[in-house]
């Protein structure tokens, strides 16, 4: 009986939206992808950082991270968001709305079932993640169409950040907008009990959402500043993460940095998992046939290895996504094979004329 009364007081209590990884027992949650998820390991683990190297215009990314408060909402979990360019209001608005009926999802078919243009040795490869989630729902589908109930996101604990309380007296950083906000996540974290050490009627989730990290309206008076507080502001959240059931995911326009002294690379360093987005808008890759059937590529930067030797390995680097008209999609880069009839022709004769073969005479080494 006692060892029984041990195992129930230390067994995690289940949270709606959650699942421990296969791998490590690691609490994970959805970020709203089910492709991104698979592609990072089966989702985001608690106590964590996501960081998301925005495309140039910021499109792709801002598309993410709705979709990553889009499934906190439906999931019940508390958010915090933070942004300075936009006002979180409006990107609130904004929201894709769930689909709740399974059999009006998108297609999220495995790539076998889809017509492969390059080899049948992609056909086994997957697109969602397939591991256990002890009979609960993990991962939702939006219709990027319709726009989230108004009631729904109302009803939903959201604490918005934008507008700083400038102190005067400030000391940890110079611009006091890093030490705002860092101090409106501790206190979101004291007074929601997301610490490990509190005791709450029922544990939850602190999905923290921060938009455009380094913009233009973070700058201070010089570029070395403003490295110091971005860095030294990933160091606090980090600190506050790892002690509390919270997560964050953030993106960084990062074409606004020289990167001269590594900044970026010390960013992701500083991150649990970071990916970047490249888009092909405005660039010579958008009118490029091969990559029409995508609208950007996906750069994995960093992948996480909490509580394990090695971090996951994905089944393939090469990544693209595209926006359709519902969903947004992560997908191994197929390019189609330029092997047009002409081409062909002149391997043909290339062939026959300088192949392994007695003059012009067919041969059984002719290939």
């Amino acid at each position: 009986m006692v060892g029984e009364g041990l195992r129930s007081k230390t067994r995690i209590p289940y949270i709606e939206g959650t699942k421990p990884s296969y791998k490590n027992a690691q609490l994970l949650v959805s970020t709203g992808i089910p492709s991104l998820d698979y592609t990072i390991g089966g989702g985001l683990p608690i106590g964590s950082i996501l960081l998301v190297e925005e495309d140039t215009y910021g499109t792709y990314a801002h598309a993410v991270q709705k979709y990553f408060i889009a499934e906190g909402i439906v999931c019940k979990h508390p958010l915090f968001v933070a942004s300075r360019d936009t006002d979180p209001s409006s990107l609130l608005s904004e929201l894709p709305a769930p689909i709740a009926d399974p059999t009006l999802q998108p297609e999220v078919r495995s790539m076998q079932d889809e017509s492969m243009k390059i080899a049948w040795r992609y056909q086994n490869l997957r697109t969602v993640d397939s591991s256990p989630t002890g009979g609960h729902v993990f991962g939702h589908f939006y219709d990027l169409t319709k726009s989230m109930n108004q009631e729904i996101i109302d009803e939903a604990n959201i604490t918005q950040w934008y507008e700083p309380e400038m102190n005067a007296n400030r000391q940890d950083f110079e611009n006091a907008a890093y030490e705002d906000l860092l101090k409106s996540i501790a206190k979101t974290l004291k007074d929601g009990k997301f610490f490990v050490s509190d005791e709450p009627d029922k544990r939850n989730v602190l999905r923290i959402s921060i938009s455009s990290l380094g913009s233009r309206l973070w700058f201070c008076d010089s570029e070395e500043s403003t490295h110091k507080d971005i860095l030294k502001f990933l160091y606090g959240l980090k600190a506050l993460l790892r002690h509390s059931f919270s997560l964050a995911m953030i993106s960084v326009p990062v074409e606004n940095f020289d990167n001269v002294d590594k900044f970026v690379e010390r960013m992701e360093h500083l991150s649990d998992i970071a990916i970047g987005l490249e888009s092909f808008a405005g660039s010579a890759k958008e009118t490029n046939p091969l990559f029409k059937d995508y609208h950007g590529l996906v750069h994995i930067k960093k992948l996480r290895t909490f509580n394990i030797l090695a971090p996951h390995t994905p089944e393939s680097r090469d990544l693209a996504f595209k926006l359709r008209r519902k969903k947004f999609v992560i997908e191994i880069l197929h390019l189609p094979p330029d092997l047009g009839d002409t081409v062909q022709r002149e391997q043909d004769e290339t062939a026959t004329m300088g192949g392994c073969s007695a003059g012009g005479r067919k041969n059984l080494l002719d290939f």
